[in-house]
């Protein structure tokens, strides 16, 4: 008994396999992981640190050199990438796709730690992120209030966050967009310049008390006790009790020279909601769990979180991923029930009973694909649902030429049992042939490397797995249903309809065939010409993209004002974006950013790290139209522009790896200056390209800042020495850590040593600065050095993927 034989004969078992085959498709879809984006880890990895009030050749030099030497001395390298800001330095990462992504990290961490004691002490934060397109937020919360302190707003968010945290299928949940708290130990210069004391030496005083060393392990006779010598602070008191030094026979402490209490940091991210203040609390989630359920549980403990709030704080949920694969979701079942129709409408001359047959095979071929995807390791996303709408076109054919055939043979006079063999055996290889051309079409995409192969192969598989299963079950389950199902007596001219479509092709069609035959060369070549002009025509009116756009109903706004712009002057410019948003009935709602990105709530979408010239608004529309949307934004980009002192750049999201913009062009040297011409000139014929917008130049415009310029001579002769100016503006301007105090619950916070010259100090507020000389005096500022403006480049890049032409060669 042949192959094609067992499934007819031995309906038994085809009639079990096919009662599995529905009950794991069936098992499969309910269980599938659901989630925007495929989820797999990619050996790239970001590394931001921020240095406060360094210009980008200091970034540059202290701190991306050094570590870009360290990192560079791993293997596997394939390209490292860093941008220098004011007070800002991000590095890429990107070693070769073969190797292990967790190792790494875990590589690249052990490096940045090694190296981290080397560094200036003044960095307030270093971070490594991993990427992972699947490391996305899949919720972002607004805890909305126009008077609420922030500290009020900044526990709440953290008990959201707690909450959030403890819901299963939530990965890690964060919070944005208030200032940090610090512990401030404000100096008072006139008392420590009585007693002699330089700010060192409570600096000093803070770091030593706060440390924890254990002590070890003491036997007493049969009883072994951990000593403890020291410890860290327990509370404000401990702080305020801190021995700083002796003077003249008496103890001076903490609470004697300097004040002791909770405070905020500098301002450097502030959020609204719908124009209102806000703080924000996102959460994302873990790899193999169900987006919809995650959602109904992160709701749900949103629920209780809202109950215990006071009533001037009001939870707001701007964003929900779920209603995004909701929308994908509810396409391909779109396109599922019209392949549905299509088919019935097509097989309607051979009858219900095949057009009934044929439809089995759509959602059973669909049912195998995705049970094939979840043992894989796959989830439902907005690539493989693309595949399986792709396939929707393709999963038929073969079922639909097997059914043809026997109901011929059928009309033809043979048996049920008879038609289904004898007509299955004979396109047997002619459909064989047909798949494996398909299978082939799709193969080279299961073989691209890289993180886009990674991204994009879930695609093929989805395409391959549900080809390969249309054809199984029209060499099966397809004969075995028509052997019982299509009408024993048919008709050997068949139905009405039937006739009419076969007297069309015999009047039509044949005549054609017959005379493309007679000159194949030329049906060759007009073949050929005809699909070029077709698909030159169409092309020309839905355009060409390298990638598709993403249409989700959300989109960037993203604000970038001069280098130098203070935060109040780029919020004017965010708040006349508000404006225009606030007028247009399609959008449900935003966020502002101000000083820093959105949180990530896509994958290809990196936000800003933190500058006081740059502020994004993420907006939610009530609904994305293909044809509409686009004109309504083209609209808003026009609106926008008018903005006279800001880039505003409107961003539609778009599928595909993440790119600086579709045409970056970079110019490489080692002299600023020289890349600063160069760069202007390459940026006004870009402009006068056609075609051509939102062109950015990063170092258009040089920023001016302030130098101190200490006079040598006069520093020598007081015996001031150079790092004392350093500390002491420091000191005034930013102030400085000395250590962290952490709480019971585990939180841990700065213990930042200030005067009370903070909070974007002015120049005139410069002149209260004092320096201690070696005797413990302290003189003004003002006369040992003197400010000045200079013009100093915003911006810097390096490339370590990109190498220098030899000399004497002229391809560069």
């Amino acid at each position: 008994m042949s192959f094609l034989e067992f499934p007819i004969k031995r309906y038994q078992f085809t009639l079990v396999a096919f009662a599995m085959l529905v009950a794991l498709g069936i098992s499969s879809f309910l269980s599938i992981p659901r989630q925007e984006d495929p989820y797999f880890p990619i050996p790239i990895y970001q590394i931001v640190v921020a240095y406060p009030g360094a210009e980008p050749r200091d970034v540059e030099r202290l701190v991306v050199k050094p570590i870009e030497d360290r990192i560079n001395e791993l293997d596997d390298i394939k390209k490292i990438e860093s941008f220098s800001n004011d007070g800002l330095a991000m590095m890429v990462v990107e070693f070769y796709s073969t190797a292990d992504a967790e190792k790494k990290y875990d590589e690249v961490v052990r490096e940045i730690n090694a190296l981290r004691p080397s560094l200036p002490t003044e960095i307030a934060r270093l971070e490594i992120k991993k990427s992972n397109p699947g490391l996305v937020n899949i919720v972002q919360f607004a805890l909305v209030s126009p008077d609420a302190p922030y500290r009020e707003l900044e526990d709440q968010a953290r008990d959201l966050k707690d909450m959030l945290k403890a819901v299963d299928g939530v990965r890690t949940s964060e919070t944005w967009a208030y200032p940090a708290r610090e512990l401030r130990v404000a100096l008072d210069l006139p008392r420590m310049a009585e007693l002699r004391l330089a700010p060192s030496r409570v600096i000093e005083a803070l770091q030593s008390e706060n440390t924890t060393v254990p002590g070890g392990a003491i036997d007493v006779g049969s009883r072994s006790f951990s000593l403890k010598t020291s410890g860290s602070y327990e509370s404000l008191d401990e702080v305020r009790d801190t021995v700083v030094a002796a003077v003249d026979g008496r103890t001076v402490r903490i609470r004697d020279v300097a004040e002791v209490q909770w405070d905020t940091q500098e301002h450097t991210y502030i959020g609204r909601f719908n124009g209102q203040r806000a703080v924000f609390v996102t959460a994302n989630q873990k790899d193999g769990y169900n987006i919809f359920e995650v959602r109904e549980r992160i709701l749900e403990a949103a629920k209780k979180f809202e109950q215990q709030l006071p009533k001037r704080i009001k939870l707001e949920l701007g964003f929900d991923q779920s209603q995004n694969v909701a929308t994908r979701l509810n396409r391909l079942t779109t396109d599922f029930a019209i392949a549905i129709g299509l088919v019935a409408i097509t097989l309607l001359p051979l009858g219900l009973r095949a057009a009934s047959i044929v439809m089995i095979s759509i959602p059973l071929s669909l049912a195998i694909g995705v049970s094939t995807l979840h043992m894989v390791g796959y989830s439902l996303n907005q690539i493989s649902i693309a595949g399986f709408v792709v396939a929707l076109g393709l999963l038929v054919d073969d079922s639909i030429v097997v059914v043809e055939n026997i109901a011929r043979f059928l009309r033809e006079g043979h048996s049920r049992t008879q038609a289904a063999i004898l007509a299955t055996r004979q396109i047997f290889l002619a459909i064989l042939g047909c798949t494996a051309t398909i299978i082939f079409a799709f193969l080279p995409l299961m073989m691209l490397s890289g993180p886009s192969g990674k991204f994009i192969r879930v695609l093929p598989t989805a395409v391959l797995s549900t080809v390969l299963a249309s054809l199984l079950i029209a060499l099966t389950i397809i004969p075995f249903l028509a052997s019982r199902i299509l009408s024993k007596n048919e008709n050997p001219e068949g139905n009405r309809l039937l006739q009419s479509v076969q007297r069309g092709i015999h009047r039509f069609y044949q005549p054609l065939l017959h005379r493309a035959l007679a000159k194949p060369r030329l049906t060759v070549w007009g073949s050929l010409a005809a699909c070029f002009v077709i698909m030159i025509g169409v092309g020309g009116i839905i355009g060409f993209s390298l990638f598709p756009k993403a249409d989700t109903p959300n989109f960037i706004i993203s604000v970038e004002t001069p280098g130098g712009s203070s935060l109040a002057e780029t919020d004017r410019a965010l708040k006349f974006v508000e404006a225009r948003l606030s007028a247009m009935p399609e959008v449900a709602s935003y966020f502002t950013n101000l000083g820093h990105g959105n949180p990530k709530i896509y994958y290809n979408e990196f936000g800003n790290e933190g500058a006081t010239n740059y502020g994004d608004i993420f907006v939610k529309l009530k609904e994305y139209d293909t044809s509409d949307t686009p004109k309504k934004l083209e609209q808003l980009r026009r609106e926008l522009k008018r903005y006279p002192n800001a880039h505003i750049y409107v961003k539609e999201f778009q599928n595909g790896p993440p790119i600086t913009a579709p045409i970056a062009i970079r110019v490489i040297g080692s002299e600023l200056d020289e890349l600063d011409r160069l760069a202007a000139r390459v940026e006004q014929l870009i402009k006068e390209t056609p075609g051509t917008r939102d062109v950015e130049n990063p170092v258009r415009i040089k920023r001016t800042n302030l130098q101190l310029k200490i006079d040598s001579q006069k520093a020598a002769l007081f015996g001031v020495p150079a790092l004392e100016f350093d500390r002491a503006v420091r000191l005034a301007v930013a102030g400085i850590p000395a250590s962290r105090y952490k709480e019971t619950d585990g939180e841990q916070y700065d213990i930042m040593v200030r005067t009370p010259i903070t909070e974007r100090a002015s120049i005139h507020a410069l002149d209260q600065v004092r320096v201690t000389t070696l005797s413990g005096a302290t003189l003004p500022l003002s006369q040992l050095a003197e400010l000045q403006f200079i013009a100093v480049h915003r911006r810097t890049h390096t490339d370590r993927s990109i190498q220098p032409c030899a000399r004497g060669h002229d391809q560069c």
